[in-house]
Order: structure tokens, then C-alpha cells, then sequence
């Protein structure tokens, strides 16, 4: 009997620990990759396998969970609000409002409170484009603060911190003065900043890169791909070969990298062409003041896009916005492609071992699952790739659940949840050499955030409520 109960106790402990490290400590969860832990079930909603849904405020950032924690930030009342919720119930346990003066503007899906949160364990970090970064402790302590100015892009914020090698990374693309930053996670303190003026806006959040005993940080960008060393910011290789504006962050298996970028006007068939800034001027500057206005853009894809060509935000576009947004609208490159480890310099010709150009995605972020890459489309086009080679296993077959898709892939047990922005979550089976939809479940609520799935349970935020589902 004493053997029996120390075996039991012994066990216990072990379930204990295992379940204890079982987390999701950043966007996509683990590394960034989407994988959840345990048997999440295959059909849930309102009525069937519903654990808890409570009230939330509105926001789209996706949930950061850590041992029976929670942590979400949400617009409520015109403050910025960081709110930790119970793991096991979801009732709140406390919340605090970032100190910032003003709440910047954001797309009109959009939100201003779109960045996940991270943690180490110790310390949960929040990031407002309105205010910059927070540190708190898992009761709410305010630890640091690191006040940052807002970017200048009129979507708002969207690439969500991340913590490696003890640092807090944050990217800030932008229209004007792009940069990224690393701070001490424990201090706030600036470790490092890497200029980046010579991209635009991105929402893309940093990966890290795990391979081969080493790690890199990996940024999408407006064009390019670049890798950096975590420990002084130093550009290792660089990438040619992406969209004008990355939304979706990048994955990897192994030595394999996936990296994938959409946007309009980067098709071979779809091409927004601009034409020489001199032509342009002659026709369309009716003041002949040199710059033009948005009332001087004829009607059309340029017009439709003054606010990104009138980089610095002055309702007049000069020679110089108007001539690298030429540039850009040039060198995109809509495509899902896959990068070799071991590179450095520009690795644009030597690198990239596949690439796909067709049926891509916008926001939503791919998942690797059984060695293959799943991507939706919007409208709910799912293609998978052999994560290897590039080998179509299917493309754009249809989901039935239509509209766009922002929120990302997750993956849990052989299966893989993709959510449109109607709330329908269809689940996947990752083996299959078709298409194989096994359940869908629709939530009658918009869906913006990716979900969670921890310890079998899975964590959906909706426009209004977050909830949680399992067996």
C-alpha cells in the first residue's frame, strides 16, 4: 500500500508538471509555431464542449497564457486595458490601463489593442502603439514602463513583442522611421535598436529561428525577409522576394524556414504600375505646386492608396514618397516560399530551395503539421505544401466557410483550426492526401485573434467574449 500511494503521488506530481509546463507565452503560443498541447476536441461551440465564455473588452489580440493565467488587452471606456483572466473559469482577476495620452487611430476592422502579450514566466509584457511597452508581474505590479512615440502608419499597430536571449523584441515598421528595439526584460532598459528606415509598414510579428544550436530573429518586411543576431541586432542574410506589406509571420521546421507574404497589386496578373513621377506630375498637379494632393490623384488604385503613398502623413505626396512607393509597388513579390539554414549576406539566389505563387494568404499566418504546411486563402481556399519541398499535397480547395481569414493556424493532435472572420472554425485532419474537413464550428461571432490551445482545451477570443472549449 505505502508503494501504491507513492506511485500515485509520484504520478501526480508528474501529470502536475507536465500540465504546469504546458503554456502559451506569446502570439502562435511556444516559438511562435501554432502547436498546441493535448486532445482539444474536434467539434465545440455554444452548446457542446463548452468550458466558460466571459465578457471581454474589444480588442483582437489573441491570448497569453501562462500556468492558470490568462492575459489579454482590450479598448474598454477609451483606455488601453492589460486584463488577466482565470484559466479555470475565466473570471477576471485584474486589470490595469496603459498611461497613454492618446489612442491611435487603426483600420476600420481594426483595433488598437491588436499586439499578444508575452511573458517569461515572471513578467508579462504588454505593447500599445499608443504608449509603447509595460511590464507587469502575474498580479499586476507595474514592473517598468518603456514609453515609445506611435507609429506613423494610419492602421495602427499590429506585430505583437516577443522575449528571446532575455530581451524584449519589438518591431516598428512604418511609413516613416522604421525601426526595431531590444530591451532588458527585467529592467526595460534599451539593449540594442536596429534602424530599419528602408521599409514600410508591416505587421509582421519577429520569429525566432531555432536550428542547428543556434538562433536567429527573423523580421518580414515590406520586400524582404531579414535574419539578425539576437545578441547585438546585427544583420546576418537578407531575403528579396516579398509582398509590399507583410501581415504574416514566419515559421520553420528544422533548418527549413517558411516564410509568406500577399498584398494587392503583387500578382503577375494584378500589377499596380505607377508610372514616372515627371509624366505624372505634368497630368495630374492642377496647382502646379509641385506635390500632389489626394484630390489631384485620379480615381483609381493610386488614389485608393494615398494614405500609404504620403508617407509622413502631410496630405501632400513630394517626389520622393511618390518615387519609392513606385519602387515598391515594382519589386513585390506576392509568394509562400521556404529558406535553407547557413546563409549570410543576401541568400536571395542561394537559399530559397521552393517557392509558391498562387492561392496565398493575407493575415492568416501558416502552420506546419505532419511535415506540411497549411495556408487558407481568403474566401477559404486551404492549400497544403510538403514542408520539404514545396510539393502541392492539395491547392485551393474549398473550405465552405467563406470571408476573409485573419486570425492564424493553430495545430493540436493531428489536426489543424483554421477560423475565418465569421467565426467559423473548421478543423482539419493533417494526414490526409485531400482535404479532409472534420468538423465545422461555427461561433456566430466575428473572429479576429488566433486561438490557443493548451492542455487540450482551446481558446478562442470573439469580437465580444473569450472562451474556452474542451472536453
Amino acid at each position: 500500500m505505502s508503494m501504491f500511494l507513492r506511485h500515485f503521488l509520484f504520478s501526480t506530481l508528474l501529470i502536475t508538471t507536465c500540465l504546469a509546463e504546458s503554456n502559451w507565452p506569446q502570439f502562435r503560443g511556444e516559438g511562435g509555431l501554432g502547436l498546441g498541447t493535448g486532445k482539444p476536441p474536434v467539434e465545440f461551440g455554444a452548446e457542446k464542449n463548452l468550458k466558460w465564455q466571459v465578457e471581454v473588452p474589444f480588442g483582437h489580440s489573441s491570448p497569453c497564457i501562462w500556468q492558470d493565467k490568462i492575459a489579454l488587452t482590450g479598448l474598454d471606456g477609451g483606455k488601453l486595458v492589460t486584463i488577466c483572466l482565470s484559466r479555470k473559469d475565466g473570471h477576471e482577476l485584474w486589470r490595469a490601463a496603459a498611461p497613454a495620452e492618446k489612442v491611435e487611430g487603426a483600420h476600420r476592422i481594426g483595433s488598437p489593442a491588436t499586439p499578444t502579450c508575452c511573458t517569461d514566466g515572471e513578467r508579462l509584457i504588454t505593447y500599445f502603439g499608443s504608449y509603447g511597452v509595460l511590464a507587469y508581474d502575474w498580479n499586476g505590479k507595474v514592473l517598468w514602463q518603456k514609453p515609445l512615440p506611435p507609429p506613423i502608419v494610419e492602421f495602427g499597430t499590429s506585430a505583437s513583442p516577443i522575449i528571446a536571449d532575455g530581451k524584449v523584441i519589438i518591431v516598428a515598421d512604418q511609413d516613416v522611421g522604421s525601426y526595431m528595439i531590444a530591451l532588458d526584460v527585467k529592467t526595460g532598459a534599451e539593449v540594442w535598436r536596429v534602424d530599419r528606415s528602408e521599409f514600410r509598414r508591416s505587421f509582421s510579428t519577429p520569429f525566432i529561428w531555432r536550428h542547428d544550436g543556434i538562433e536567429e530573429l527573423i523580421v518580414s518586411g515590406s520586400l524582404r525577409t531579414r535574419s539578425y543576431d539576437l545578441k547585438d541586432g546585427k544583420l546576418r542574410w537578407s531575403a528579396s522576394g516579398m509582398a509590399r506589406v507583410s501581415n504574416t509571420s514566419p515559421i520553420a521546421v528544422g533548418d527549413v524556414l517558411i516564410v509568406c507574404g500577399w498584398n494587392a497589386g503583387g500578382d503577375p496578373d494584378d500589377r499596380v504600375e505607377m508610372e514616372t513621377h515627371e509624366a505624372f506630375l505634368a497630368v495630374n498637379d492642377a496647382d502646379k505646386n509641385g506635390l500632389l494632393s489626394e484630390k489631384e490623384f485620379p480615381e483609381g488604385p493610386l488614389r485608393d492608396r494615398f494614405t500609404i503613398i504620403d508617407a509622413d502623413k502631410n496630405g501632400t505626396v513630394n517626389q520622393a514618397e511618390y518615387d519609392a512607393m513606385r519602387d515598391i509597388f515594382a519589386k513585390a513579390a506576392n509568394q509562400l516560399f521556404a529558406i535553407k539554414a547557413g546563409g549570410s549576406g543576401d541568400i536571395t539566389d542561394t537559399h530559397v530551395i521552393w517557392r509558391q505563387t498562387k492561392q496565398l494568404p493575407y493575415v492568416f499566418s501558416p502552420v506546419i503539421a505532419n511535415g506540411r504546411v497549411f495556408t487558407v486563402k481568403g474566401g477559404g481556399l486551404a492549400s497544403a505544401y510538403d514542408a520539404k519541398s514545396g510539393s502541392p499535397i492539395f491547392q485551393a480547395e474549398r473550405l465552405d466557410a467563406s470571408g476573409e481569414y485573419y486570425a492564424s493556424a493553430v495545430t493540436a493532435d493531428g489536426r489543424v483550426y483554421v477560423t475565418s472572420q465569421r467565426g467559423v472554425i473548421s478543423v482539419l485532419d493533417a494526414a490526409s492526401d485531400t482535404l479532409k474537413v472534420l468538423a465545422k464550428n461555427d461561433l456566430k461571432a466575428p473572429v479576429f485573434a488566433s486561438p490557443a490551445i493548451v492542455d487540450g482545451v482551446i481558446y478562442v477570443r470573439t469580437n465580444k467574449h473569450l472562451c474556452a472549449f474542451g472536453h
